[in-house]
């Protein structure tokens, strides 16, 4: 196969039948760095974990899944021509958002009620698009506006009704199994038909928020099953790491990837009621 592109996380190849191999590292990034260690397992249980949500939002939007690959990292799927938007849908107030809403109460242009706080449910799940950043930069939040000039109105409405149903359902799943899904970001693309299509990977912890329904509580930070877990370390005292500096992240304690690796796992094994086999 011939290699195509390394990405924070992923590994991208291509066949000769012009199909491609995503293979998922156990890299983990943040703050637009990738760490060191890797998380032992983790690309194998965000790559199955994808696998299950596909199927389960297959009657919303059609994915680009071919086939799973020869190992459990690996899946085949067909190419698609991505849309230059990134596709964000919030239930509850948190990260990049709750920043947002303190500067000027609005979270990519929606206007938000006040008295909002950390961990707030939202009045109803709403669209926050931001832009796809180069690797190494941020990402930054755009309006629905800006989405329409990017990319037309009709296919800016697709993108915020098709997020918005893939979050409602991966919500509702979620939390008949105790977890609350805060957040979450998707990646749309057109296939060869010209057919908007569900890409990468989807409700994963690498690409959503997962908290524990029984411990959420606004006005404070949330424990959760996603890598906040990990920007927190980086962002504390023990860390001793100034994420606005200059200087590369620490490397990660034990400690710290044992603990997110157990985050991912039981969020997979929580979500899909399926022991993780490797």
């Amino acid at each position: 196969m011939k290699h195509l592109h390394a990405g924070k996380v992923r590994d991208l190849y291509q066949t000769d039948e012009g199909l491609l191999l995503m293979v998922a590292s156990d890299r983990i990034s943040a703050y637009d760095h990738v760490l060191e260690p890797d998380i032992p397992d983790k690309g194998a249980i965000l790559t199955q974990m994808s696998l299950w949500w596909f199927d389960q939002l297959r009657d919303l939007v059609p994915n680009h899944v071919v086939a799973p690959g020869d190992e459990a990292r690996g899946v085949l799927v067909k190419p698609l021509t991505m849309v230059q938007v990134e596709c964000v849908a919030r239930g509850y107030l948190a990260g990049g958002g709750l920043s947002e809403y303190r500067r000027d109460g609005m979270v990519s242009g929606v206007r938000l009620p006040e008295g909002l706080t950390d961990g707030s449910r939202l009045p109803e799940p709403i669209f926050t698009p931001s832009t796809k950043a180069p690797m190494g930069e941020h990402d930054e939040p755009i309006s629905f506006a800006q989405v329409v000039a990017e990319v037309g109105a009709e296919t800016a409405e697709e993108l915020r009704r098709i997020t918005l149903a893939v979050y409602t359902r991966g919500a509702e799943i979620a939390l008949e199994r105790g977890i609350i899904l805060a957040d979450t970001k998707i990646e749309l693309g057109w296939d060869a038909d010209g057919v908007l299509t569900l890409g990468d990977e989807v409700l994963t912890p690498d690409s959503s928020r997962f908290w524990p329904a029984d411990e959420w509580q606004p006005g404070r930070p949330q424990p959760s099953f996603d890598k906040q877990y990990v920007r927190d370390w980086l962002t504390s005292p023990e860390s001793g790491w100034d994420k606005n500096s200059t200087n590369p992240p620490p490397r990660l304690p034990d400690k710290v990837v044992m603990r997110t690796r157990q985050r991912y796992l039981e969020a997979y094994e929580r979500i899909t009621g399926t022991s993780f086999t490797g």
